[in-house]
């Protein structure tokens, strides 16, 4: 064997026995500072190779005090080394702490991003950090508003449950008594007490319409639907009430559009619509309903004459229990077969049936009153 080889092959074992210490080392650093791994890391490597250069200069046969020169430069060289290892290594113990600041005031008002970091995994890390703190913002405002809108949506439904039950007890309690003997008076009263009851019916079928929403277990039964059949049916069903109130209903559909959806909840979704419209359209208005195709989505669009919505009500219409102008509660005079939808939540179970369908809706100002679009994927 040449004597480079030998030399190598020295080298190499007492390099590589000074290097296996480091795996038990490494092991009982396991749970400790960041520092602590950072420089077991640094010294490791260095008494590696000055073990090497150490063990070869002996095998050498040199002289003693050439052998004591060597391993008085490889011993300077190795402390000089672990310094600068472990001081370079500085920046990248102070920013895992920086990260770690962050990561535990995530979502919160003290929130600040961990700035410039020494390396590209911890940039990574410090944006993906930063990301979900934008995110986690983002839905504990969204949760805020919920609850906000929940307890708005309780209010409006305990002040509408108390003035239908307190109009049936009256009257009730009136036909009781005996106030009431003429059979014209009579009957005026029972129209009264089914006009309440019918909006009690629709305040709860709205409220659990809108709870199946909410709560997952609303299933669609698909198929095949022509806009045009769910625009007439529509019409028909809000005919009474837009009659009642003097406004006209007009409609026109492309008969060539179709849909994959629930036809039942389309329709329930449109007429929905088409109620809020006529309610908030004067006496001798109008309301227009139109169907069509833009590129591969169907439309559907309920356009009235309510004088407009306010701009800052227009991000929160869809809300469930957003009413907005006090003008907005369900009022008296009701006709007794008049649409179900009397709870202040029929947007928000226009919203989730669009959704569901994976559509959405939109509503924009025009003149003289504004606009609903629906734009659902077309089959």
């Amino acid at each position: 064997m040449s004597a480079e080889l030998q030399v190598a092959g020295i080298a190499l074992a007492c390099s590589a026995a000074a290097a296996l210490t480091g795996v038990p080392l490494l092991r009982l650093l396991r749970g400790r500072p960041l520092w602590a791994t950072t420089a077991a890391l640094s010294v490791v490597p260095v008494v590696a190779v000055a073990v090497g250069v150490a063990g070869t200069a002996r095998a050498m046969f040199l002289s003693d005090h050439d052998l004591r020169v060597v391993l008085i430069v490889v011993a300077v060289s190795a402390v000089v080394a672990t310094a600068a290892a472990v001081w370079l290594g500085r920046p990248v113990v102070a920013a895992t702490g920086t990260l770690t600041r962050a990561a535990a005031t995530l979502g919160e008002l003290e929130y600040h991003d961990a700035g410039r970091v020494p390396t590209a995994e911890l940039a990574a890390l410090a944006r993906t950090l930063d990301a979900t703190h934008v995110r986690l913002v983002a839905a504990r405002d969204r949760e805020r508003a919920l609850e906000a809108s929940r307890r708005e949506l309780v209010a409006w439904i305990s002040h509408d449950l108390r003035t239908p039950l307190a109009g049936i007890r009256a009257t009730a309690e009136a036909l009781q008594d005996g106030l009431v003997t003429d059979a014209e008076t009579t009957a005026r009263y029972h129209r009264l007490m089914l006009a309440d009851a019918e909006r009690l019916t629709g305040m709860v079928d709205d409220l659990f319409e809108l709870a199946r929403l909410q709560a997952g277990a609303f299933q669609l039964t698909l198929e095949k639907v022509c806009l045009a059949d769910v625009v007439s049916d529509a019409i028909a069903a809000t005919d009474p009430m837009a009659r009642a109130r003097g406004v006209t209903v007009t409609g026109s559909a492309d008969h060539a559009v179709y849909v994959d959806a629930d036809v039942t909840e389309v329709g329930r979704m449109l007429t929905n619509l088409l109620v809020n419209a006529i309610r908030h359209t004067p006496d001798d208005g109008t309301v227009e309903v139109t169907a069509g195709a833009d590129a591969d989505r169907a439309v559907l669009a309920v356009a009235d004459r309510c004088g407009g919505i306010p701009a800052a009500d227009l991000p929160r219409l869809f809300d469930f229990g957003f009413r907005g102008e006090t003008a907005r509660t369900p009022g008296g005079g009701d006709h007794p077969h008049q649409p179900r939808v009397r709870s202040g939540i029929g947007l928000a179970i226009v919203r989730g049936i669009v959704e569901a369908h994976g559509g959405d809706v939109t509503v924009h100002n025009r003149q003289g009153g504004c606009r609903f679009v629906v734009a659902l994927p077309a089959a």
